[in-house]
C-alpha cells in the first residue's frame, strides 16, 4: 500500500487559485498523466465500439461469417481493453484525489501550527472547519475531473471525425450540437455556485455556533441558557436547511438538463440518419453506429459540463485555501541567540528571576494573560531574555525553552500517555512525579487502562478541574527553562489547589516559573509577588508582606473579603 502523499508537501503556489491548483497538478504530474493517458483510451474504446457493430451488423447483412467472426472478436478485444483501462483510470483517479486533498490538509495543517495563536482570531473555527470538511474534497475533485475531462474532449473529437468521413451532415450536426448543448446548460451553473457558497457559509457559522455552544456547554448550563443558545442554534440550522434546499434545487434541474439536452441531440441525430438509411445513402449497420454514437456522447458531454462545475468549485476552494496560507503569524523571531537570564517584560514592569517561583496578581486577568503572552512571545513587546531582546532570538527557540500554558490548551484523541508526554521519552517515574505535582493521580486510577486509556475528542470525558490537571501534567513533563502558568487552578477545588500550590516548587526546583493568578493558596507558596495594576507593576513582595502593606492587592486577592 502506498502512503499518500509523500512526507514533504513542498511550498505552495500562493499567487492565485489558479496558481495554487497548476501547483497541486505538478507535484503529482506522472500520475495526472498516466491517468489522463488511461483515461483517453477508455473513452477512445468506447468511441470505436460503435462503428465495430455496425461492420459487425453489415456483415450480418451480407451474410458473411468471417467478416462476422472478425469483427466479433474486434468487439471482445476492445471489450477486455475497456475493461483494463477503467480499472487503471479509476485507480489513478483515486490516486490523484488522495494526493491533491491529502497534500492540502498536509499545508493547511502546517500553516496552522505555524500561525498558532494568529489563526483563530483572523478566521471563524467554522471557516476552518469548512476548509476542512468541503474544500479539501473539491480541489482533490478538480484533479480527479482533469483525468476524464481530457478524455471526453479527445473522445468527442474522435466521434466527430468519424462522423463526418463517414456522412459529412450528421458529423456537422454533431460538431455544432456539443457546443450548443453545453452553452444551453451553462448558465445554470452561476446561481448554482453562488447558492453553494451561501451554503458553505451558512454551514460554516453553524460550525462555529456548534463549537462554542460545546466549549460553554457548563457555563450554559449554570446560568440556566441551554434553552436560549439552543433555539438560536435551531434556526441557524433551518437556515442551512433551505440553503441546502435551494441547492439541490438547481443541482436537479442542471441534472436533467444533462439528460433532456443530449438526449434531443440523440433524437435529432437518429433521425436524420434513418431518413439517409431510408433513403439508401447509408447502411443499416451506420444507421446503428450513427444511434449508438449519439448515445454515446451522451457521457462525454455529462462529463463535461461536471467538468466546468468541478474545476469551479476547485478553484473557489483553493481561494479560501491560500486565504489561510497567505495569513502571516502576528509575531517572528530572528537569529540572535542569547544564554538565558532574566526574562523581563518593559511594558509591566514584570521581571523574572532565573530558577524562581514568582507571581503576578493583576486586577485584571487580561491584563495578566497579556504579561504571559509578551513573555512568551506570542505578542509584541519590549522583552529581553538576559542580554537579548527576545524578538531577536529564532521562534522555534523560543517556543523550546518558554512555555506558556493557558485554559485555552486541548487534550487531543489518543492514549493518554501520549497527550501528556508530548515532547516524548519521559519515564514512568518522570510522569509519576508529574501527576503527583498537578495532584491528578486519582484520575489516572480510575481510568480503566489507566495512562494507556485512549481520551476522546478534547478530553471531553474529563471535568474541567480534571483537564485543567492534566494540562498541568503535561506543561510539567514538557520541562521548559522557564514555565508561565496562566490560572492553572482556576477549576480546581480548594484542597487539591494546596496540594498543587505544595507541590509546584518541588517540581520545578532549579527552573525559572511564572504563576498568573490570584488564588492566595498558590501566591503564599510562591517565592516572589508582583502586583499589577493598569498594566503595570504597583507593588512586590512576598504574599504576606503585600497583605499587610497594599490594600489594593488585598482586595483584589481577597475578592473584598475580611
Amino acid at each position: 500500500m502506498r502512503s499518500l502523499p509523500e512526507a514533504d508537501p513542498g511550498v505552495p503556489d500562493i499567487r492565485s487559485p489558479l496558481r495554487y491548483l497548476w501547483w497541486t497538478a505538478r507535484r503529482q504530474w506522472s500520475t495526472l498523466l498516466t491517468g489522463i493517458g488511461f483515461a483517453t483510451l477508455w473513452w477512445l474504446v468506447q468511441a470505436l465500439m460503435p462503428a465495430v457493430l455496425g461492420r459487425g451488423i453489415d456483415a450480418v447483412t451480407a451474410k458473411d461469417s468471417r467478416a462476422l467472426l472478425l469483427w466479433a472478436g474486434v468487439l471482445l478485444g476492445l471489450g477486455l481493453l475497456q475493461a483494463y483501462t477503467g480499472l487503471m483510470r479509476h485507480r489513478m483517479a483515486v490516486q490523484t484525489w488522495l494526493s491533491a486533498a491529502y497534500r492540502t490538509v498536509q499545508v493547511t495543517a502546517r500553516q496552522a501550527a505555524r500561525l498558532g495563536a494568529t489563526l483563530p482570531k483572523r478566521l471563524s473555527t467554522g471557516e476552518v472547519v469548512s476548509v476542512g470538511n468541503s474544500d479539501i474534497a473539491h480541489i482533490g475533485s478538480s484533479m480527479d475531473i482533469l483525468l476524464r475531462g481530457t478524455g471526453s474532449v479527445v473522445a468527442i473529437v474522435t466521434v466527430t471525425v468519424i462522423l463526418i468521413s463517414t456522412s459529412l451532415p450528421l458529423g456537422l450536426l454533431v460538431l455544432f450540437g456539443v457546443p450548443i448543448m453545453a452553452l444551453a446548460v451553462s448558465p445554470l451553473l452561476r446561481p448554482l455556485h453562488r447558492r453553494q457558497r451561501r451554503h458553505r457559509e451558512l454551514v460554516g457559522d453553524l460550525s462555529t455556533r456548534a463549537s462554542d455552544i460545546v466549549a460553554g456547554l457548563r457555563v450554559l448550563r449554570g446560568i440556566g441558557g441551554e434553552q436560549v443558545f439552543a433555539g438560536r442554534y435551531r434556526e441557524e440550522s433551518q437556515l442551512v436547511r433551505q440553503a441546502g434546499v435551494g441547492v439541490a434545487r438547481i443541482e436537479s434541474v442542471l441534472e436533467g438538463a444533462q439528460i433532456v439536452l443530449p438526449g434531443l441531440l440523440i433524437a435529432v441525430v437518429t433521425g436524420v440518419g434513418a431518413s439517409f438509411a431510408v433513403a439508401g445513402e447509408i447502411p443499416t449497420g451506420q444507421l446503428v453506429s450513427f444511434y449508438l454514437y449519439a448515445v454515446f456522447l451522451i457521457g462525454p458531454l455529462r462529463t463535461l459540463t461536471e467538468a466546468a462545475d468541478k474545476l469551479t468549485k476547485g478553484h473557489v476552494a483553493a481561494g479560501r485555501v491560500i486565504r489561510i496560507l497567505s495569513i502571516e503569524p502576528e509575531v517572528s523571531g530572528g537569529t540572535a541567540s542569547s544564554p538565558g537570564g532574566v526574562l523581563r517584560d518593559s511594558y509591566s514592569g514584570v521581571t523574572l528571576q532565573p530558577c524562581s517561583l514568582t507571581a503576578v496578581a493583576a486586577d485584571s486577568p487580561d491584563d495578566a494573560a497579556a504579561i504571559a503572552d509578551r513573555l512568551g512571545r506570542y505578542a509584541d513587546g519590549d522583552v529581553t531574555f538576559g542580554a537579548a531582546d527576545l524578538a531577536d532570538l529564532p521562534l522555534a527557540e523560543i517556543r523550546a525553552r518558554i512555555l506558556v500554558a493557558d485554559n485555552s490548551a486541548r487534550l487531543f484523541t489518543g492514549r493518554l500517555r501520549d497527550e501528556l508526554d508530548v515532547r516524548g521519552g519521559a519515564t514512568d517515574a518522570q510522569l509519576r512525579e508529574a501527576l503527583h505535582a498537578a495532584c491528578a493521580d486519582d484520575i489516572v486510577e480510575a481510568l480503566p487502562d489507566g495512562l494507556d486509556t485512549v481520551v476522546a475528542e478534547a478530553g471531553r470525558e474529563f471535568s474541567g478541574g480534571q483537564q485543567q490537571r492534566l494540562r498541568l501534567v503535561r506543561a510539567l513533563l514538557a520541562d521548559p527553562e522557564v514555565l508561565i502558568l496562566v490560572e492553572p487552578t482556576s477549576a480546581v477545588d480548594a484542597h487539591s489547589e494546596a496540594r498543587i500550590a505544595g507541590r509546584l516548587a518541588k517540581a520545578r526546583a532549579g527552573r525559572t516559573t511564572l504563576v498568573c493568578t490570584t488564588s492566595p493558596l498558590v501566591l503564599d507558596r510562591t517565592d516572589h509577588v508582583i502586583y499589577v495594576e493598569d498594566g503595570r507593576v504597583l507593588a512586590e513582595g512576598t504574599h504576606r508582606q503585600l497583605l499587610d502593606n497594599t490594600p489594593a492587592y488585598a482586595a483584589t486577592v481577597t475578592r473584598g473579603e475580611d
